[in-house]
């Protein structure tokens, strides 16, 4: 079977209003369950993305074995494997799920537990029916645990857009965010460290899918980088989880820009208007923790701390604002559904096979980095920060496509690649960030405080001028790993 679902977190108050105000036309099914989740020591089945639970309600036990999608994001697409047991100790008498487990089932030991009180109702609208779960408890693993308070919609017959209609009905209630950690990432998580800021990963691509199918792909795991960060900025003003959520969201619109050729759809344009418009928004922030670092006087670094809990107040009051969430209900249906607009011209570049597409796209902004740094010394800051930005674009479509670049000769060549735009791209940010400081203080009334003038000094500019002509020559003499 394959389960599409859609999964929100509330808060427990929210579920309460939900509850209370019940827009799902029905009184709910109100269930007990607990799950115990199944894994080896060494966690081989969470390496190979796969779950295996068996779940109790009343007297019914469930086994389910289910394939988990690293880069989904609030909306997913899993195979899951599923039949009743007796007890509480997996059954692998199934060939298909001994084949599935690989080995693994004599080491299978019980990891956590997730006990929860499901309230589930059945919905029917525009043709489409949906299980729709809201689940209040917790998950335990050895002596820790963590609160659990969500809400699936599991698509059972129809199109999957109910789903999002339903999503969207639920967030006029009470704020909702698109959820991306299932219960059993849940559980590995309390038995590992405390979550962090998270880096960007690795997207599963393989050279045979359409140029439209790795897009999809790594929007999802853009989205998903964003969300966890921003689950992380929930509980702390992490510095690191805030650049992290802004590099996500520069990913993405850096990866919409690359694939617009892609698209004629009025709502990927206003996709890309609001990401920027998020983006922004963690501008300030970014760039005073930017010049909190470099400070060389007490009392400038104090006044910007003052300036720092101001600007990350306005973080997260954009974050829980109706029109980030509805962002992130709009970009996952757009992005999961692809029920894009076509002519002719748009599918024939979709279809054409992904890695075509990743050399032209490579090829293009090679050439706007190679002829625009070609002066940086004399050149302006306007040209400069035009080079960053070609710059930063290249980079990440060669992070995102280097796996359709596998063999030990491509590989190697997009090491050094990799690592010669990081050289390019450290100096031309500490470029703009010199350009920028002095609007920046200005707008923070700093511009007068003992230290501002440190943070661009002409001394300063002057070396690190010189170090990025060195270094876009050095890129411009790496071999490029696509030919």
């Amino acid at each position: 079977m394959q389960e599409t679902e859609l999964k929100l977190e509330l808060s427990r108050t929210g579920a309460g209003s939900l509850l209370k105000k019940n827009p799902f036309g029905s009184s709910p099914t109100v269930l007990q369950q607990r799950s115990i989740y199944f894994d080896t020591p060494g966690w081989d089945l969470s390496k190979r993305g796969l779950s295996l639970r068996i779940r109790q309600s009343g007297n019914e036990r469930i086994q389910t074995v289910k394939a988990s999608d690293d880069a989904a994001a609030g909306s997913f697409a899993r195979e899951e494997w599923e039949q009743p047991v007796a007890g509480d100790i997996p059954m692998l008498d199934d060939p298909e799920i001994r084949d599935l487990l690989a080995g693994a089932g004599p080491k299978l030991a019980p990891l956590f537990e997730v006990h929860v009180k499901r309230h589930r109702w059945n919905v029917t609208d525009s043709g489409a029916t949906v299980e729709v779960a809201l689940d209040l408890g917790k998950v335990v693993a050895a002596d820790r645990e963590a609160p659990v308070c969500e809400i699936e919609f599991e698509k059972k017959a129809g199109s999957p857009r109910a789903l999002f209609a339903l999503a969207r009905k639920v967030d006029l209630i009470t704020p909702a965010h698109v959820g991306v950690l299932s219960k059993a990432e849940r559980g590995y998580h309390l038995l590992g460290r405390a979550p962090g800021a998270v880096k960007a990963a690795s997207t599963l691509l393989t050279s045979e899918m359409s140029a439209a199918t790795a897009f999809a792909r790594i929007a999802a795991a853009c989205l998903r980088q964003f969300r966890l960060n921003e689950k992380v900025l929930g509980w702390s003003r992490d510095a690191e989880a805030l650049h992290q959520a802004r590099v996500s969201l520069r990913r993405l619109r850096s990866l919409c820009s690359i694939c617009k050729s892609l698209f004629h759809d009025s709502r990927f344009d206003h996709l890309r208007e609001e990401l920027k418009w998020l983006a922004s928004e963690f501008g300030d922030a970014r760039n005073i923790d930017v010049m909190i670092d470099r400070a060389s006087s007490e009392a400038l670094s104090s006044r910007l701390q003052n300036a720092r809990d101001d600007a990350y107040t306005a973080v997260e009051a954009s974050l829980s604002s109706v029109r980030a969430r509805s962002l992130m209900i709009d970009a996952t249906e757009w992005i999961s559904i692809r029920d894009w607009p076509t002519d002719q011209s748009d599918e024939t570049l979709r279809e054409q096979s992904s890695r075509d597409f990743a050399s032209g796209v490579f090829e293009k902004f090679w050439k706007k980095v190679a002829k625009g740094g070609k002066n940086l010394i004399d050149a302006d800051d306007e040209t400069r920060h035009k080079v960053r930005i070609a710059a930063k674009k290249l980079r990440y479509a060669a992070e995102f496509f280097e796996p359709l670049y596998n063999n030990k000769a491509e590989a190697k060549r997009h090491r050094r690649f990799i690592d010669a735009m990081k050289g390019l791209q450290d100096q031309l940010g500490n470029l703009n960030d010199i350009a920028t400081a002095p609007d920046m203080l200005a707008a923070l009334e700093l511009s007068d405080v003992a230290g501002a003038q440190d943070l661009f000094s002409a001394d300063d500019k002057s070396k690190l001028l010189k170090e990025a002509a060195e270094a876009h020559d050095a890129f411009v003499n790496t071999r490029r790993f696509w030919r």
